[in-house]
């Protein structure tokens, strides 16, 4: 027995050292982008990984000012918040139909969204462009939130909808109509509470995707006051040469805002995503 007991003990040290081994190379990139922020380019160039700090925080005031932080950092928030916000509306309320009406034509609309996800945006990115700009509505924030919400929508279902069949009791809702309750207000009282922890989980995923995509805005979005903070840091890019100490400071000043959402909602994250794991 106490054979057994030793094994087990070294059985999880092992185990627990692999996961440390595994974490280190995880974030090392992260590490390196961060130590590199407070060195200059000669510095970057000469010894990326060492731990010297030669530009302290000049770098992080360059970045400040010639990616017009405050005016991207804005744009992006906007931008970011309205995409998610009427993602998280329209799709809890379109999984909820789908979920509670069984029809042939709602079953075939939910397999049309599922096929939706596998297509990857670089099919459609051109014929998109194409019509938007026969149209004459580039360079519009309302239409990069426009597609945000379309691109967005189908993961957003997937996922509530999963939840709503597994998680939501009908019984809640009956009860609820019995008291006297529309289905609006059913859906808005009873069931969008319930909700919660999903919801947590597709506003972190949904926030880090339209909070640091690049493609999509750079084919939108050409006019100064309207770029976004990834498309803030190409500025450091010049036509022979990249000025690589701004560069990763910005990168930092850019990914720091959704790190922290990330830590404020990691235990919702984590329990919407158990909870929409179980499917009935």
């Amino acid at each position: 027995m106490e054979q057994k007991t030793g094994k087990n003990k070294v059985a999880q040290t092992v185990k627990v050292v692999v996961l440390y081994v595994l974490l280190i190379l995880y974030i090392s990139p992260f590490i390196i982008v961060l130590l590199n922020s407070f060195k200059t380019n000669g510095d970057i160039l000469n010894n990326p990984l060492s731990f010297g700090f030669s530009a302290a925080f000049d770098n992080y005031k360059t970045a400040f000012e010639e990616m017009n932080f405050l005016s991207s950092f804005l744009n992006t928030v906007v931008i970011s918040a309205v995409s998610v916000g009427l993602i998280i509306l329209t799709s809890s309320m379109t999984a909820y139909f789908l979920a509670r009406v069984k029809t042939k034509f709602n079953a075939f609309i939910y397999m049309l969204m599922v096929m939706a996800m596998i297509i990857p945006f670089q099919a459609v990115m051109i014929p998109l462009v194409s019509i938007y700009g026969g149209m004459g509505i580039l360079n519009s924030r309302i239409t990069l939130i426009y597609m945000y919400i379309g691109f967005g929508s189908s993961m957003a279902v997937f996922i509530i909808e999963s939840f709503i069949r597994a998680g939501v009791p009908i019984s809640l809702e009956e009860a609820a109509e019995l008291d006297g309750c529309s289905k609006v207000q059913t859906f808005f009282k009873v069931v969008l509470p319930l909700l919660k922890p999903t919801i947590a989980t597709v506003v972190v995923l949904d926030v880090l995707w339209v909070w640091n995509d690049y493609l999509l805005p750079s084919l939108l979005l050409t006019k100064s006051q309207q770029l976004t903070l990834p498309l803030s840091t190409y500025a450091f890019y010049g036509s022979f040469s990249v000025n690589y100490g701004p560069l990763l400071s910005s990168l930092i000043l850019t990914i720091a805002p959704v790190l922290i959402i990330y830590l404020i909602l990691q235990d919702k994250i984590i329990s919407g995503v158990v909870a929409g794991a179980v499917k009935s």
